[in-house]
Protein backbone atom coordinates (compact mmCIF):
# COMPACT_ATOMS: atom_id res chain seq x y z
CA UNK A 1 0.00 0.00 0.00
CA UNK A 2 1.59 3.40 -1.08
CA UNK A 3 0.92 6.27 1.18
CA UNK A 4 -0.16 9.69 -1.29
CA UNK A 5 0.04 13.15 0.69
CA UNK A 6 -2.17 15.81 -1.26
CA UNK A 7 -1.34 19.62 -0.60
CA UNK A 8 -3.66 20.95 -2.36
CA UNK A 9 -7.25 20.08 -3.90
CA UNK A 10 -6.16 17.82 -6.93
CA UNK A 11 -8.75 16.90 -9.45
CA UNK A 12 -10.80 13.78 -9.04
CA UNK A 13 -10.14 12.97 -12.15
CA UNK A 14 -6.24 12.35 -11.27
CA UNK A 15 -6.61 10.67 -7.58
CA UNK A 16 -9.55 8.19 -9.62
CA UNK A 17 -5.94 6.93 -11.40
CA UNK A 18 -4.50 5.65 -8.22
CA UNK A 19 -6.18 2.34 -7.52
CA UNK A 20 -7.63 2.73 -4.05
CA UNK A 21 -6.50 -1.12 -3.01
CA UNK A 22 -2.72 0.12 -3.72
CA UNK A 23 -2.62 3.44 -2.78
CA UNK A 24 -4.02 5.24 0.42
CA UNK A 25 -4.72 9.13 -0.48
CA UNK A 26 -5.25 12.25 2.04
CA UNK A 27 -4.18 15.58 2.82
CA UNK A 28 -2.90 14.50 6.57
CA UNK A 29 -1.06 11.28 6.18
CA UNK A 30 2.21 9.73 7.94
CA UNK A 31 5.12 8.19 6.02
CA UNK A 32 4.12 9.37 2.63
CA UNK A 33 5.81 7.53 -0.45
CA UNK A 34 4.78 10.11 -2.65
CA UNK A 35 3.29 14.10 -2.65
CA UNK A 36 0.91 15.10 -5.26
CA UNK A 37 0.87 19.55 -5.39
CA UNK A 38 -0.40 22.13 -7.42
CA UNK A 39 0.84 25.40 -5.98
CA UNK A 40 1.63 25.05 -2.55
CA UNK A 41 4.79 26.33 -1.19
CA UNK A 42 7.35 23.15 -0.68
CA UNK A 43 10.52 25.16 0.34
CA UNK A 44 10.34 25.57 4.28
CA UNK A 45 7.95 22.14 4.28
CA UNK A 46 10.03 19.65 6.54
CA UNK A 47 9.73 16.95 3.78
CA UNK A 48 9.83 13.27 5.14
CA UNK A 49 12.23 10.96 4.07
CA UNK A 50 10.27 9.10 3.77
CA UNK A 51 8.97 9.97 0.25
CA UNK A 52 10.32 8.81 -3.27
CA UNK A 53 8.62 11.03 -5.22
CA UNK A 54 6.91 14.55 -5.89
CA UNK A 55 4.12 14.94 -8.88
CA UNK A 56 3.24 18.61 -9.41
CA UNK A 57 0.13 19.09 -11.39
CA UNK A 58 1.14 21.61 -13.56
CA UNK A 59 4.63 22.42 -15.59
CA UNK A 60 6.72 24.91 -13.37
CA UNK A 61 8.31 23.21 -10.58
CA UNK A 62 9.21 26.72 -8.74
CA UNK A 63 7.72 25.68 -5.32
CA UNK A 64 9.51 22.57 -4.72
CA UNK A 65 13.35 22.35 -3.28
CA UNK A 66 14.50 20.72 -6.44
CA UNK A 67 18.08 20.07 -5.38
CA UNK A 68 17.69 18.92 -1.97
CA UNK A 69 15.19 16.74 -2.94
CA UNK A 70 17.55 15.48 -6.34
CA UNK A 71 20.37 15.13 -3.17
CA UNK A 72 17.80 12.93 -1.64
CA UNK A 73 17.02 10.68 -4.56
CA UNK A 74 13.61 11.68 -4.71
CA UNK A 75 12.04 12.09 -8.17
CA UNK A 76 10.28 15.08 -9.10
CA UNK A 77 7.74 15.28 -11.46
CA UNK A 78 5.50 17.74 -13.97
CA UNK A 79 2.85 17.65 -16.42
CA UNK A 80 4.31 19.46 -19.36
CA UNK A 81 1.69 20.24 -22.23
CA UNK A 82 -1.38 19.26 -20.21
CA UNK A 83 -2.04 22.65 -19.73
CA UNK A 84 -0.93 23.81 -23.49
CA UNK A 85 -4.20 24.91 -24.60
CA UNK A 86 -5.65 26.37 -21.82
CA UNK A 87 -2.96 29.19 -21.87
CA UNK A 88 -2.90 28.93 -25.61
CA UNK A 89 -6.34 29.95 -25.54
CA UNK A 90 -5.46 32.87 -23.24
CA UNK A 91 -2.97 34.27 -25.44
CA UNK A 92 -5.12 34.40 -28.16
CA UNK A 93 -7.80 36.29 -26.13
CA UNK A 94 -5.02 38.18 -24.59
CA UNK A 95 -4.14 39.61 -28.39
CA UNK A 96 -7.84 40.21 -28.88
CA UNK A 97 -8.10 42.10 -25.74
CA UNK A 98 -5.12 44.52 -26.53
CA UNK A 99 -5.78 44.70 -30.21
CA UNK A 100 -9.31 45.59 -29.75
CA UNK A 101 -9.46 47.65 -26.63
CA UNK A 102 -11.84 45.35 -25.06
CA UNK A 103 -10.78 46.35 -21.20
CA UNK A 104 -11.12 49.34 -21.80
CA UNK A 105 -14.02 49.57 -23.71
CA UNK A 106 -15.97 47.39 -21.37
CA UNK A 107 -15.04 49.44 -18.65
CA UNK A 108 -16.71 52.50 -20.75
CA UNK A 109 -19.60 50.74 -20.87
CA UNK A 110 -20.32 49.55 -17.57
CA UNK A 111 -19.88 53.43 -16.56
CA UNK A 112 -22.71 54.47 -18.79
CA UNK A 113 -26.03 55.88 -16.75
CA UNK A 114 -29.18 57.20 -17.88
CA UNK A 115 -32.06 56.53 -20.31
CA UNK A 116 -31.32 53.52 -22.65
CA UNK A 117 -31.65 56.39 -25.47
CA UNK A 118 -28.94 58.87 -23.58
CA UNK A 119 -26.24 55.25 -23.08
CA UNK A 120 -27.19 55.10 -26.63
CA UNK A 121 -26.21 58.49 -27.82
CA UNK A 122 -23.35 57.79 -25.73
CA UNK A 123 -22.06 54.89 -27.12
CA UNK A 124 -21.56 56.49 -30.69
CA UNK A 125 -20.21 59.51 -29.35
CA UNK A 126 -17.15 57.34 -27.27
CA UNK A 127 -17.15 54.32 -29.52
CA UNK A 128 -14.39 56.40 -31.25
CA UNK A 129 -11.49 56.45 -28.12
CA UNK A 130 -11.58 52.25 -28.46
CA UNK A 131 -10.60 52.16 -32.11
CA UNK A 132 -8.51 48.92 -32.84
CA UNK A 133 -7.06 47.12 -35.33
CA UNK A 134 -7.13 43.27 -36.69
CA UNK A 135 -4.83 40.88 -36.47
CA UNK A 136 -4.02 39.59 -39.82
CA UNK A 137 -0.77 40.98 -41.28
CA UNK A 138 0.56 41.69 -38.21
CA UNK A 139 3.68 39.92 -36.52
CA UNK A 140 3.88 37.56 -33.00
CA UNK A 141 6.61 36.94 -31.46
CA UNK A 142 6.72 33.53 -29.81
CA UNK A 143 10.17 33.38 -27.01
CA UNK A 144 9.89 29.55 -26.53
CA UNK A 145 9.12 27.24 -28.57
CA UNK A 146 7.76 24.24 -26.05
CA UNK A 147 4.69 22.77 -25.85
CA UNK A 148 2.43 25.71 -25.90
CA UNK A 149 4.62 27.70 -27.70
CA UNK A 150 4.21 25.92 -30.68
CA UNK A 151 0.36 25.75 -30.28
CA UNK A 152 0.39 29.51 -29.44
CA UNK A 153 2.29 29.66 -32.42
CA UNK A 154 0.14 27.59 -35.10
CA UNK A 155 -2.69 29.23 -33.61
CA UNK A 156 -1.96 32.78 -34.81
CA UNK A 157 -0.61 31.32 -37.89
CA UNK A 158 -4.24 30.49 -38.56
CA UNK A 159 -5.23 33.59 -37.54
CA UNK A 160 -3.53 34.86 -40.35
CA UNK A 161 -0.92 36.00 -38.54
CA UNK A 162 2.99 36.02 -39.52
CA UNK A 163 4.85 34.19 -37.18
CA UNK A 164 8.48 34.49 -35.47
CA UNK A 165 9.75 32.13 -33.14
CA UNK A 166 12.86 31.78 -30.78
CA UNK A 167 13.97 28.72 -29.07
CA UNK A 168 17.80 27.61 -28.88
CA UNK A 169 16.93 24.32 -26.87
CA UNK A 170 13.67 23.45 -28.99
CA UNK A 171 13.03 19.51 -29.55
CA UNK A 172 12.70 17.23 -32.11
CA UNK A 173 9.53 16.55 -31.18
CA UNK A 174 8.26 20.53 -31.02
CA UNK A 175 10.01 20.99 -34.23
CA UNK A 176 7.74 18.51 -35.79
CA UNK A 177 4.62 19.85 -34.58
CA UNK A 178 5.66 23.39 -35.75
CA UNK A 179 3.91 24.82 -38.48
CA UNK A 180 6.66 25.22 -41.29
CA UNK A 181 6.17 28.58 -42.66
CA UNK A 182 6.98 30.05 -38.62
CA UNK A 183 10.40 31.81 -39.24
CA UNK A 184 13.23 31.51 -36.82
CA UNK A 185 14.73 34.31 -35.39
CA UNK A 186 18.51 34.28 -34.58
CA UNK A 187 18.39 35.97 -31.78
CA UNK A 188 16.05 37.52 -29.27
CA UNK A 189 17.43 40.85 -30.11
CA UNK A 190 16.24 40.25 -33.41
CA UNK A 191 12.65 38.82 -32.83
CA UNK A 192 11.91 41.66 -30.90
CA UNK A 193 12.83 44.38 -33.48
CA UNK A 194 10.29 42.77 -36.11
CA UNK A 195 7.30 41.69 -33.70
CA UNK A 196 4.36 43.66 -33.13
CA UNK A 197 3.26 41.73 -30.57
CA UNK A 198 5.93 39.12 -28.31
CA UNK A 199 4.51 36.15 -26.34
CA UNK A 200 7.11 34.13 -23.52
CA UNK A 201 6.73 30.80 -22.78
CA UNK A 202 9.54 29.79 -21.06
CA UNK A 203 10.89 29.45 -17.12
CA UNK A 204 11.82 32.13 -14.89
CA UNK A 205 15.49 31.89 -14.44
CA UNK A 206 18.39 34.25 -13.79
CA UNK A 207 18.72 34.11 -17.20
CA UNK A 208 14.95 34.94 -18.24
CA UNK A 209 14.72 37.24 -15.28
CA UNK A 210 13.89 40.71 -16.95
CA UNK A 211 14.28 39.39 -20.52
CA UNK A 212 12.60 42.26 -21.66
CA UNK A 213 14.03 45.62 -20.48
CA UNK A 214 14.23 49.26 -21.25
CA UNK A 215 16.91 48.43 -24.07
CA UNK A 216 15.21 45.69 -26.09
CA UNK A 217 11.68 47.35 -25.75
CA UNK A 218 13.21 50.77 -27.08
CA UNK A 219 14.23 48.15 -30.09
CA UNK A 220 10.71 47.11 -30.93
CA UNK A 221 8.47 48.48 -33.16
CA UNK A 222 6.30 50.93 -32.16
CA UNK A 223 2.73 50.45 -30.71
CA UNK A 224 4.21 46.88 -29.82
CA UNK A 225 2.38 44.57 -27.53
CA UNK A 226 3.31 42.73 -24.50
CA UNK A 227 1.93 39.19 -23.59
CA UNK A 228 3.08 37.68 -20.33
CA UNK A 229 1.28 34.67 -19.76
CA UNK A 230 5.26 32.57 -18.36
CA UNK A 231 5.77 34.13 -15.27
CA UNK A 232 6.02 37.01 -13.41
CA UNK A 233 9.42 38.90 -13.68
CA UNK A 234 10.31 37.96 -17.11
CA UNK A 235 9.35 41.35 -18.11
CA UNK A 236 10.99 44.16 -16.19
CA UNK A 237 7.80 46.29 -15.50
CA UNK A 238 8.68 49.29 -14.52
CA UNK A 239 10.13 49.52 -18.34
CA UNK A 240 7.11 48.29 -19.61
CA UNK A 241 5.26 51.17 -17.86
CA UNK A 242 7.73 53.94 -19.09
CA UNK A 243 6.94 52.48 -22.27
CA UNK A 244 3.22 52.58 -22.47
CA UNK A 245 3.32 56.30 -20.58
CA UNK A 246 5.69 57.19 -23.44
CA UNK A 247 3.41 55.34 -26.42
CA UNK A 248 6.24 53.24 -27.41
CA UNK A 249 3.94 50.39 -26.26
CA UNK A 250 0.56 49.89 -27.16
CA UNK A 251 -0.63 47.59 -24.46
CA UNK A 252 0.30 45.10 -22.17
CA UNK A 253 -1.41 42.23 -21.20
CA UNK A 254 -0.74 39.96 -18.20
CA UNK A 255 -1.42 37.19 -15.74
CA UNK A 256 0.36 38.83 -12.65
CA UNK A 257 -1.28 41.64 -11.24
CA UNK A 258 0.89 44.41 -9.17
CA UNK A 259 -0.06 47.61 -7.65
CA UNK A 260 2.34 48.85 -9.95
CA UNK A 261 0.43 47.33 -13.16
CA UNK A 262 -3.54 46.63 -12.08
CA UNK A 263 -4.89 49.96 -12.31
CA UNK A 264 -2.67 51.37 -15.80
CA UNK A 265 -5.05 52.41 -18.62
CA UNK A 266 -2.82 50.48 -20.88
CA UNK A 267 -2.91 47.44 -19.06
CA UNK A 268 -4.41 44.49 -18.37
CA UNK A 269 -3.59 42.10 -15.85
CA UNK A 270 -5.58 38.76 -14.96
CA UNK A 271 -5.66 36.49 -11.84
CA UNK A 272 -3.15 34.24 -12.80
CA UNK A 273 -5.74 32.17 -15.19
CA UNK A 274 -3.45 30.46 -17.65
CA UNK A 275 -3.90 27.23 -16.64
CA UNK A 276 -7.45 27.48 -14.99
CA UNK A 277 -9.65 25.47 -16.81
CA UNK A 278 -11.47 22.53 -15.26
CA UNK A 279 -9.40 20.65 -18.62
CA UNK A 280 -6.46 21.41 -17.98
CA UNK A 281 -7.10 20.65 -14.48
CA UNK A 282 -8.13 16.94 -14.94
CA UNK A 283 -5.35 17.00 -17.53
CA UNK A 284 -2.68 17.85 -15.35
CA UNK A 285 -3.73 15.61 -12.14
CA UNK A 286 -4.01 13.00 -14.52
CA UNK A 287 -0.74 12.78 -16.01
CA UNK A 288 1.22 13.34 -13.00
CA UNK A 289 -1.17 10.73 -10.88
CA UNK A 290 -0.01 8.54 -13.93
CA UNK A 291 3.38 9.14 -13.21
CA UNK A 292 3.76 8.88 -10.06
CA UNK A 293 1.90 6.00 -9.92
CA UNK A 294 4.13 4.54 -13.05
CA UNK A 295 7.61 5.52 -10.25
CA UNK A 296 6.37 3.88 -7.67
CA UNK A 297 5.39 0.72 -8.39
CA UNK A 298 7.18 0.13 -11.32
CA UNK A 299 10.44 2.04 -11.04
CA UNK A 300 9.85 3.63 -14.60
CA UNK A 301 10.18 7.46 -14.94
CA UNK A 302 8.51 10.19 -17.45
CA UNK A 303 8.43 13.49 -17.14
CA UNK A 304 10.24 14.00 -14.33
CA UNK A 305 12.70 17.09 -14.15
CA UNK A 306 15.18 15.75 -12.42
CA UNK A 307 15.67 12.00 -13.16
CA UNK A 308 16.05 10.36 -16.80
CA UNK A 309 13.10 8.87 -18.76
CA UNK A 310 13.53 4.84 -17.98
CA UNK A 311 11.31 2.35 -18.93
CA UNK A 312 11.83 -1.27 -18.60
CA UNK A 313 8.21 -3.35 -18.60
CA UNK A 314 8.05 -6.21 -16.11
CA UNK A 315 8.76 -9.37 -17.54
CA UNK A 316 8.11 -11.56 -14.16
CA UNK A 317 10.80 -11.48 -11.48
CA UNK A 318 11.13 -9.57 -8.90
CA UNK A 319 12.55 -5.69 -9.37
CA UNK A 320 15.15 -3.66 -7.67
CA UNK A 321 15.21 0.48 -8.58
CA UNK A 322 18.00 2.39 -7.17
CA UNK A 323 18.86 5.49 -7.70
CA UNK A 324 22.42 7.11 -7.25
CA UNK A 325 24.98 9.28 -8.47
CA UNK A 326 26.31 8.85 -12.36
CA UNK A 327 29.65 8.06 -11.56
CA UNK A 328 31.99 4.83 -13.18
CA UNK A 329 31.55 1.34 -12.12
CA UNK A 330 27.80 1.56 -9.93
CA UNK A 331 26.06 -1.05 -12.07
CA UNK A 332 29.04 -3.58 -11.70
CA UNK A 333 29.22 -3.06 -7.85
CA UNK A 334 25.60 -3.59 -7.87
CA UNK A 335 25.70 -6.52 -10.07
CA UNK A 336 28.33 -7.95 -8.23
CA UNK A 337 26.34 -7.94 -4.82
CA UNK A 338 23.68 -9.80 -6.51
CA UNK A 339 25.86 -12.65 -7.97
CA UNK A 340 27.40 -13.03 -4.34
CA UNK A 341 23.44 -13.36 -3.30
CA UNK A 342 22.99 -16.45 -5.85
CA UNK A 343 20.86 -13.68 -7.55
CA UNK A 344 20.31 -13.79 -11.70
CA UNK A 345 19.65 -11.25 -13.41
CA UNK A 346 16.65 -11.24 -15.61
CA UNK A 347 16.95 -7.84 -17.11
CA UNK A 348 18.37 -4.83 -16.45
CA UNK A 349 18.08 -0.80 -17.40
CA UNK A 350 20.36 2.16 -16.23
CA UNK A 351 19.75 5.64 -17.50
CA UNK A 352 21.89 8.72 -16.63
CA UNK A 353 21.08 12.81 -16.42
CA UNK A 354 23.16 14.99 -15.27
CA UNK A 355 24.66 13.90 -11.75
CA UNK A 356 22.14 11.57 -11.46
CA UNK A 357 21.44 8.07 -12.99
CA UNK A 358 18.30 5.22 -12.08
CA UNK A 359 18.80 1.48 -12.33
CA UNK A 360 15.88 -1.11 -12.61
CA UNK A 361 17.17 -4.64 -11.95
CA UNK A 362 15.01 -7.60 -12.36
CA UNK A 363 15.64 -10.96 -10.48
CA UNK A 364 14.23 -14.32 -10.53
CA UNK A 365 13.92 -14.00 -6.73
CA UNK A 366 12.75 -11.52 -3.75
CA UNK A 367 15.98 -9.95 -2.43
CA UNK A 368 17.34 -10.44 0.75
CA UNK A 369 17.03 -7.69 3.22
CA UNK A 370 21.29 -7.97 3.58
CA UNK A 371 21.94 -7.49 -0.11
CA UNK A 372 19.35 -4.39 -0.04
CA UNK A 373 21.42 -2.99 2.92
CA UNK A 374 24.90 -3.56 1.42
CA UNK A 375 23.82 -2.19 -2.03
CA UNK A 376 22.51 1.37 -0.33
CA UNK A 377 26.47 0.77 1.60
CA UNK A 378 28.03 1.51 -2.22
CA UNK A 379 29.04 5.39 -1.80
CA UNK A 380 27.08 7.41 -4.09
CA UNK A 381 24.09 5.15 -3.69
CA UNK A 382 21.04 7.46 -2.76
CA UNK A 383 17.85 5.30 -3.04
CA UNK A 384 17.21 1.72 -3.29
CA UNK A 385 13.70 -0.05 -3.46
CA UNK A 386 12.90 -3.39 -3.46
CA UNK A 387 9.08 -3.52 -5.85
CA UNK A 388 8.28 -7.09 -5.71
Amino acid sequence: MFKILTLNNISLAGLERLPRDRFEIASEIAHPDGILVRSAKMHDMQIPESVQAIGRAGAGVNNIPLETMSARGVAVFNAPGANANAVKELVLAGMLIAARNLAQGWSFARGLSGEDAAISKAVEAGKKDFVGFELPGRTLGVIGLGAIGVLVANAARALGMKVIGYDPSITVRSAWKLESNVQAAVSIDDLVSRADFISFHVPLTEHTRHMINAERIAAMPDGAVLLNFSRDGIIDDSAAIAALDSGKLYAYVCDFPSNLLKDHPRVVTLPHLGASTREAEENCAVMVADQLRAYLEDGNVRNSVNFPDIDLPRNGGYRISVVNSNVPNMVGQMSTLLAESDLNIIDMLNRSRGDLAVTLIDIDQACPPATLDHIRGIKGVLRVRALG
